[in-house]
């Protein structure tokens, strides 16, 4: 058996024909001693880090190939996936190198062979020289037959996975080929392969090359069949001869005759099929992942690769637990047309007119470089040189579009950040937006909140997860979407740490530091292997900590991993969203109405009424049907509640508020639920202050016991009056006796069943729809916020809570043009930098590589440091001290030495923290100065001699010794 690193070399340019490249590689740990063998290329290949590279780039590559020979050598697996890109089907896009003229490149192939021909010399589609394959072994032949999107996915993503468990592969569709010595070298790869997979579909049985390939690899007994929309009772020669049952009614008949084959090879090929007793493996629309696990999994026991199943093990029990954030929703309602063309915006159809289905390259042959919304490269120095010459006079800038059907996508330039939005007014010329975009894997939903944008999303990702290897969930919020994007990286199995991001040969910046890591979890999406990933409630197309694009984060449309969005922004990327709409007033009935009751035509009124008037959004409709089922009350009663419940007077201000400004009836709906659980509980409700505290916490899920002790720490409000609670109690008939005294898992479990909370996959957690969480920071009394900031203090986790974490600390130090909502004394302020602001920072640099984000937050944090301290030592002036004693004017740090003391030390930790930080990205003198100060404060309290200042005085040396380099380096 041939190593794990081992490549191989195609046969030809045939999609089928697969090298071992980057766009599937072995596990991180592996990585780092794999070796491969290479193409040399006698000219500079197409600079990308993508899977799909640009049709020019791809014509070049494809036909230079022709010409130049390939030797073996020793590379990286980046410079791989050049070459490998243009030899592997990308999302169904390259349908046949045999028939060019039906694929997207016709009209460059037609110039090629135009070109060709009027040089003399001799054309061939798909030439190449393989100068070692005579000796070469394989663990996995893939044989398959047809050219169908769904297939060439499938194959796709079984070749990727089992080449990043380590296993080379030699992928095939013979019947493509007509050149006998390209038809040698593959049965040479099938003679020295350890097992052959043949992927069959009910085309396959008519193909002479997959009745071979049954024959040889059964007689070798290493047959791996894969039934792809069959099954193993399908196969039977008799029924397909004779055109039994729905499938050969059509399809069957006597095959053999259709190729010219052998009536008695070609039975027993097929019969062969069942003494294959230990492979019953079938690809059903449903059931892709899990097949091409198990295909993985037998094939890594077989080959005696034990570490890859326990590998595939421990991450297949990761998936089921993490994958979702939320269970399904077994109630759905409704949404089908939506799914319906979710599914066909990601997919496409592109069995009909391929070119309406790939986007066409517009720019001068000059700028072939140039990329469409990405930069091909991360380099910083590249983006200013382009930059630099686009704010020139713009000479020989092309701007660059992408083209979808008759409809041009604007993309403006290659230079993201020069994109902007066209201003009103009666002259200005608005952008074009494109219809939506099919089969190119994005698709954007959006609409107002609380509309149902994220159950939506969550129903097609249950629906559909089997087509992908995992569903990655991404809340979009612009503070935590950066976070969420690198918190991928246990998933895809890469490493995002500073460490790993560093180049030895030069110091790199932060900014390159930042987007080495962004670009390590970009290319492990934009390989073969098919990811979802689902961007929900994004808030802006900007990130808030840099205003980079978002899309920055994202992956090349139209490779296999697919995007999906949920936004309330009209419009993202230039792209035309799917317009969530309400739902039809049947689909709302049923869901206020439920499946038990059946109510009067005056009640039924009274429901339309309901829905009309809460703004027909989902969010009110579920509360409502929740009251309704819970409760013993009826749809005009409710209403009439509804209507009598006084409305509190906010001013209102952001966009996130437009949707309670204009829904006065939405927040009266929630008063009515407040009163409910404070009827319920008492007057101080566990449930309605865990909800008043839920507003402040980070837009993930809340674990119960940390919402229950914030809530806790809430201080008194003023009791409601009994005219409300006598209202009330009419409509709770007993509530009070079975709800009372309740416990925190009580209480979030009565905000689950009223639909005020909703539950999440990890156990013990619960999240909170936006349009609730800003009203009830409205609607909080004061000190809410700093329950929430005690409570993630003294009980949260950084490993767990790093979201709240950054929540609570955005409330104290204000971060942008955020004010400060929270003051601490001085003894909590000391304890939150020891054990929530340093290890949070630290984690933050190293782990994810965020490097401005921690900065700032130590920055900000030495602020309030400072600000304390100079508090500490302003003269006070006690009346005692003054009337009594007639002693000086004294100072707090007088009055609690130990404390100032602590209070100094705390801050001279910070400072060398962040002089250590600013070592890794370069910045020398910032770091000596912050160096000094700490060094200053350590040696006036604790001495020249104490070990933390000779540790100090060690970095403050290591500072000056580089910062004296760079300047000898960088003077004339």
């Amino acid at each position: 058996m041939s190593s794990s690193s081992s490549a191989f070399f195609s046969a030809n340019q045939s999609p089928f024909f697969s090298p071992r490249s980057s766009t599937c590689q072995l596990s991180e740990s592996a990585r780092s001693d794999a070796q491969c063998d290479s193409i040399n290329l006698s000219a500079d290949p197409p600079s990308s880090s993508s899977g799909v590279q640009d049709p020019e780039c791809l014509a070049n590559v494809r036909f230079a190939l022709s010409e130049m020979s390939l030797k073996p050598a020793a590379c990286d697996f980046q410079k791989v996936d050049h070459v490998s890109s243009t030899m592997l089907v990308s999302n169904g896009i390259l349908s046949s190198y045999g028939n060019v003229g039906d694929n997207f490149y016709s009209d460059l192939v037609e110039k090629h062979r135009k070109h060709m021909r009027s040089q003399d010399m001799s054309y061939s589609p798909v030439p190449i020289s393989l100068s070692s394959n005579r000796n070469r072994s394989y663990d996995i032949y893939i044989g398959l037959h047809g050219c169908k999107p769904s297939l060439l996915r499938f194959a796709n993503w079984l070749r990727a996975e089992l080449e990043v468990q380590g296993m080379s592969c030699f992928v095939s569709d013979r019947a493509r080929f007509r050149n006998s010595r390209k038809h040698g070298i593959i049965e040479r790869a099938m003679d020295v392969s350890s097992f052959g997979v043949v992927i069959l579909t009910r085309k396959s049985f008519r193909n002479p090359y997959t009745i071979e390939e049954l024959r040889f690899f059964s007689s070798k007994k290493n047959l791996v069949p894969i039934y792809f929309d069959l099954s193993p009772g399908d196969c039977l020669v008799r029924d397909i001869v004779e055109k039994r049952g729905d499938l050969w009614e059509k399809h069957g008949g006597e095959l053999w005759v259709f190729y010219g084959g052998l009536e008695k090879e070609w039975k027993e090929a097929v019969s062969g099929l069942f003494r294959v007793d230990e492979w019953k493996l079938q690809a059903q629309d449903g059931n892709w992942r899990d097949c091409i696990f198990r295909v993985v999994t037998i094939l890594a026991m077989k080959l005696g690769r034990r570490s890859v199943v326990e590998r595939l093990t421990k991450w297949r029990e990761k998936v089921d637990k993490e994958e979702f954030p939320f269970p399904r929703n077994e109630n759905f309602i409704g949404r089908k047309k939506e799914l319906s063309e979710l599914e066909f915006i990601l997919f496409g159809d592109i069995s009909g007119e391929s070119e309406r289905d790939y986007f066409e390259l517009k720019a001068r042959p000059k700028r072939r470089n140039l990329t469409i919304g990405w930069s091909k490269s991360t380099s910083v120095e590249e983006r200013r040189r382009e930059r630099l010459r686009e704010d020139g006079s713009r000479k020989g800038k092309e701007p660059v579009v992408w083209k979808e059907s008759e409809k041009e996508i604007e993309m403006q330039s290659t230079e993201r950040q020069h994109y902007q939005r066209p201003r009103g007014g009666r002259n200005s010329q608005r952008k074009r937006s494109s219809k939506v975009v099919y089969g190119k894997g994005i698709a954007c939903v959006t609409g107002e909140s609380g509309l149902g944008k994220t159950e939506l999303l969550l129903e097609f990702a249950y629906r559909y997860h089997q087509r992908y290897k995992m569903v990655l969930w991404i809340g979009g919020e612009s503070r935590y979407i950066r976070q969420n994007y690198l918190n991928l990286w246990s998933f895809l199995e890469v490493d995002v740490g500073v460490e790993n991001c560093t180049d030895k040969s030069r110091m790199k910046s932060f900014e390159e530091q930042e987007e080495a890591a962004i670009s390590r979890v970009r290319k492990e999406l934009m390989r073969n292997i098919p990811f979802l990933v689902v961007i929900d409630n994004l808030e802006s197309e900007k990130d808030w900590w840099d205003r980079k694009l978002v899309m920055d984060l994202l992956p090349r449309f139209g490779g296999e991993t697919h995007i999906l969005i949920s936004t309330r922004l009209p419009r993202v990327m230039n792209l035309e969203p799917l317009k969530l709409s309400y739902l039809s007033g049947v689909e709302a009935m049923s869901l206020m109405q439920g499946s038990g009751k059946d109510y009067p035509i005056a009640e039924i009124d009274a429901l339309r009424v309901i829905e009309e008037k809460v703004g027909r959004l989902t969010l009110g409709l579920a509360i409502v049907g929740a009251i309704l089922s819970e409760l013993p009350i009826n749809p005009s009663r409710l209403l009439d509640t509804i209507n009598r419940m006084p409305l509190r007077d906010f001013s209102w201000s952001g966009k996130e508020a437009y949707s309670l400004r204009k829904n006065s009836f939405l927040l009266q709906l929630f008063e009515v639920c407040f009163s409910i659980f404070d009827h319920a509980e008492g007057p101080r409700s566990l449930a309605t202050r865990m909800v008043q505290v839920s507003g402040w916490f980070a837009p993930a899920a809340i674990p119960v016991s940390l919402l229950g002790m914030a809530a806790h720490k809430i201080p008194e409000k003023h009791k409601r009056t009994r005219f409300w609670r006598r209202l009330l109690r009419s409509l709770t008939c007993g509530l009070s006796s079975s709800y009372s005294k309740r416990s925190e898992t009580e209480a979030s479990s009565m905000l689950l069943r009223f639909n005020i909370a909703r539950s999440s996959t990890r156990q013990g957690y619960v999240h909170f729809n936006e349009l609730i969480k800003v009203y009830s920071r409205k609607r909080g009394v004061a000190g809410v916020a700093h329950a929430m900031v005690q409570a993630v203090v003294s009980r949260g986790s950084i490993l767990d809570h790093s979201e709240h974490m950054w929540a609570a600390c955005f409330l104290l130090f204000g971060f942008g043009s955020d004010p400060t909502a929270v003051e601490l004394k001085v003894s909590d302020l000391l304890y939150l930098v020891k054990e929530v602001v340093l290890p949070l920072a630290i984690r933050t640099f190293i782990t994810f590589s965020r490097c401005s984000a921690a900065l700032e937050l130590l920055r900000l944090c030495t602020n309030a440091l400072e600000a304390a301290d100079q508090a500490f030592v302003t003269p006070v002036e006690k009346w005692l001290d003054k009337s009594l004693c007639w002693r000086p004017i004294q100072t707090n740090a007088q009055l609690n030495p130990y404390l100032w003391q602590e209070l100094a030390l705390s801050r001279a930790t910070v400072l060398e923290t962040r002089a250590k930080l600013m070592l890794r990205g370069g910045q020398f003198d910032i770091g000596d100065d912050l160096i000094r100060k700490a060094i200053f404060i350590r040696t006036s309290i604790c001495g020249e001699d104490h070990p933390d200042t000779i540790y100090a005085r060690e970095t403050l040396s290591k500072l000056t010794r580089l910062l004296a380099n760079v300047q000898t380096h960088t003077s004339p």
